[in-house]
């Protein structure tokens, strides 16, 4: 038989979707299990964001539409970036994806095999999926609980070589909650136009911070030159289905993007994109009602997870996870997330799943209904006290 490519040997995919398998097979033994592992919401989408998709459909937007994203769209994206960061890009500067493949296709159109990134750790799985697949090395910054888990500029700086093509940078963060300060993302900034950098500046969750400002790198070459801004419509807007995201950048970058979606996708739905027009142009209030909602589940959830033995809780500032530390139970990652799963039928994410420096913590999103969040934690605790581990470990 032939080999595959080599390209497929770096393939690693995600590895939350090893708990996710494991769970699907508990349910469907019968088993109650509670659901912290995935990054989604319990919650539906705006019912008019859901009656502007029907009605793209009654429409009949249903065809094929350019690769860049529709016009309407692209230009409801570029007066929401005005609102949201103080500058509006040019529609050339816009390109309608999935979100998660602009990680892909920004690195793809960065750096060749051999060059490097950097990114945090621990950071989203799909940095470094994308980069092993790709044959792209990768240069980790080690985040730092002392720091709240913010990456630091001096540490970027101290990582960048001769090689480094682009830098991530994830604010606020998954998995940790961590929120950019406004020097922090001020000197991102400087580093990278300095060191000639592009910067991928993922910015997902913009829109679920909790008392402080958002600050973002791309305000300072108001993605004109090198930075590129990543948003989407999953988290904030509980639009997961829709899998409609953007990408904001420097027009040449953004039209070998495009130019590679074409050749991948052709096309995004446009009454997905017709949505998206219903979200931006109606979701104020929708989304100043969800983060009230949002920080009372974050809280609630910091509180039961205070209460279990060997676990410690900050309520972070910003996304929609907790990452507790979890090294006093004596447990690793992954021993603690087995063990949950098993004893109390709660799922969540081991740490180290999002890298190394993860170690020591879990991840758990609490977009679910409060009674479940308080069940949930509640078993965990009997499950390490019937373990003999209290809370003066």
């Amino acid at each position: 038989m032939k080999s595959f490519s080599r390209l497929t040997r770096g393939l690693v995919g995600q590895p939350m979707f090893k708990i996710l398998n494991e769970v699907k097979m508990m349910e469907a033994a019968g088993r109650k299990v509670f659901r912290f592992e995935v990054g989604d919401s319990d919650f539906s989408a705006d019912p008019h964001v859901i009656e502007a998709t029907r009605q793209a459909l009654t429409d009949g937007h249903t065809r094929y539409v350019s690769s860049m994203g529709i016009p309407e769209l692209r230009e409801a994206i570029c007066d929401h970036v005005h609102e949201t960061h103080d500058f509006r890009p040019n529609v050339e500067q816009v390109l309608v994806l999935p979100s998660n493949s602009i990680i892909d296709f920004a690195v793809r159109c960065t750096a060749d095999p051999g060059d490097e990134i950097i990114y945090p750790n621990p950071g989203f799985p799909t940095y470094f999926a994308v980069a092993s697949y790709l044959g792209v090395s990768s240069v980790t910054v080690p985040l730092k609980e002392e720091n709240d888990f913010r990456m630091d500029p001096a540490d970027v700086l101290a990582r960048i070589s001769d090689r480094t093509r682009l830098v991530i940078s994830t604010s606020p963060s998954n998995p940790t909650g961590a929120v950019m300060t406004a020097d922090e993302a001020k000197s991102m900034a400087a580093i990278v136009k300095d060191k000639d950098l592009y910067l991928l500046s993922d910015e997902m969750y913009y829109s679920n911070v909790y008392g402080v400002s958002h600050s973002s790198p791309t305000i300072y070459d108001e993605c004109k030159e090198r930075t590129l801004l990543l948003n989407g419509f999953s988290k904030g807007y509980a639009m997961s289905g829709w899998r409609l995201g953007y990408v904001v950048g420097p027009s040449d970058l953004i039209a070998k993007m495009g130019l590679m979606f074409e050749t991948v996708y052709s096309c995004l739905p446009p009454f997905v994109q017709y949505a998206g027009i219903a979200a931006l142009n109606g979701g104020k209030s929708f989304l100043a009602q969800r983060l009230l909602r949002y920080k009372a589940l974050r809280d609630c959830m910091a509180e039961g997870l205070n209460s279990i033995p060997g676990v410690s809780c900050k309520a972070a500032d910003g996304a929609i996870y907790l990452f507790p530390n979890i090294r006093g139970t004596g447990m690793s990652s992954e021993e603690f997330a087995s063990f949950v799963l098993r004893e109390a039928g709660v799922a969540v994410v081991p740490g180290v799943y999002f890298g190394s420096a993860g170690e020591g913590h879990v991840r758990l999103c609490y977009l679910r209904e409060e009674s479940l969040i308080r069940e949930a934690c509640d078993l965990m605790r009997k499950a390490f006290e019937k373990r003999g581990i209290s809370n003066e470990y």
